[in-house]
């Protein structure tokens, strides 16, 4: 079992940047790969970024790559997303979660967080 708790986020201006955390509970988080995904209102919940459980390969959407970062520290069982160059179409509730994998679909996830809003104004 792994219980995840996201937070960082916050309003920003357009350009601005934010560092997202997601804090997790259990023996265990090493042994899994873990995902960023967002929702905005509307729309679908879509994949953001993964990392594997080692934090040797990184995986990005399209429409993050060369702004977000993603990273992990397994000694604080802690994932974290570094947002660059932030840009309104990036306003959405960001979730982390923690799979097997790291494939880009969320049906590939067991646990999941309750998210942290983040809101970049114009």
């Amino acid at each position: 079992q792994v219980q995840l708790v996201e937070s960082g986020g916050g309003l920003v201006q357009a350009g601005g940047s934010l560092r997202l955390s997601c804090a997790a509970s259990g023996r265990t988080f090493s042994s899994y790969a873990m995902g960023w995904f967002r929702q905005a209102p509307g729309k679908e919940r879509e994949f953001v970024a993964a990392i594997s459980w080692s934090g040797g390969n990184t995986y990005y959407a399209d429409s993050v790559k060369g702004r977000f970062t993603i990273s992990r520290d397994n000694a604080k069982n802690t994932v974290y997303l570094q947002m660059n160059s932030l840009k309104p179409e990036d306003t959405a509730v960001y979730y982390c979660a923690a799979g097997p994998a790291g494939l880009p679909h969320p049906d590939e996830y067991d646990y999941w967080g309750q998210g942290t809003q983040v809101t970049v104004s114009s």
